[in-house]
């Protein structure tokens, strides 16, 4: 594990928001789409199998080495990966604070060659950038009624089932260098358990920037990636006991991968009427 997790960058020019899940980036929305029963969360059709082809092609000559040169990346428990390969090709639901723009490509390249979806903010699709987040696996989460919910449900079902993998932001948006395990939505833990599939935690830390990443490129910190065994729902507990149960024991194994000590991050992962507040806390 890495000796350097408890490095804080100690960012101040981000905008934070009150609401622990709030989005402080602004998309430029330029496509008109409409994410509604009908739309395809999950394309199957053979012109943009084609096209994701292409897009892992440049991924891994190209865009993977970018990665680990600019976030200064490391990757830490890899053999957790390979220990539990054969529980992870039938299907796992991932999980990781959100901490710059590249994370989830760091994650594309610590699992590769396995092709992961992750669920995506609708306006990071229907934005200017949203033909690429379709083509590294992002599916939009719908904000147009319960049918299109239903839709997107069956589309991740089918995934998982087929032993596909799901990665999920769980603390609903990017806040840049932030060091602390913010409150987990429980959305990830319904979908683990009603597939009957494990969680993988995963958490990036911090290490300290070198002279040059600091000085002359104004970079807070270099990024490891801290990959975890998978957990799995307790089966014992109702349907509702097993998503809140997996839910506390996901961010729990995130805080730790982080650096945190058992009770030292200042997040509980609970979502309520007051508990997505900053000053709640």
């Amino acid at each position: 594990m890495d000796d350097n997790r408890t490095f804080d960058p100690k960012p101040t020019k981000y905008p934070y928001t009150d609401l622990t899940d709030k989005h402080y980036l602004k998309v430029k929305k330029k496509r008109d789409i409409v994410f509604d029963k009908d739309y395809p969360y999950v394309d199957e059709t053979r012109k943009f199998r084609i096209k994701l082809f292409f897009t892992r092609v440049l991924l891994r000559c190209i865009v993977f080495p970018m990665a680990r040169i600019k976030l200064g990346l490391k990757i830490v428990g890899k053999e957790n990966l390979k220990r539990h390969k054969d529980e992870l090709k039938r299907g796992v639901v991932s999980v990781c604070n959100h901490v710059h723009m590249w994370d989830y490509i760091a994650i594309m390249a610590a699992i590769k060659p396995v092709r992961p979806y992750v669920l995506a903010w609708s306006q990071n699709v229907t934005g200017e950038s949203g033909g690429l987040v379709r083509l590294v696996g992002g599916v939009p989460i719908p904000d147009s009624g319960i049918e299109a919910l239903r839709a997107f449900d069956s589309a991740i079902k089918k995934v998982v089932d087929g032993g596909g993998w799901i990665h999920v932001c769980a603390e609903g948006s990017m806040w840049e260098y932030y060091r602390p395990i913010r409150p987990f939505k429980k959305g990830f833990a319904s979908i683990a358990v009603k597939s009957g599939k494990p969680v993988l935690p995963m958490a990036f830390s911090y290490r300290k920037p070198t002279w040059v990443r600091k000085k002359l490129f104004g970079q807070l910190a270099r990024l490891t990636l801290n990959i975890g065994e998978p957990i799995y729902p307790d089966e014992t507990l109702p349907t509702a006991g097993r998503i809140a149960d997996l839910t506390v024991k996901a961010h729990s194994k995130v805080c730790g991968l982080a650096g945190f000590k058992e009770g030292e991050n200042i997040y509980a992962p609970i979502y309520d009427s007051n508990s997505r507040r900053i000053d709640y806390y």
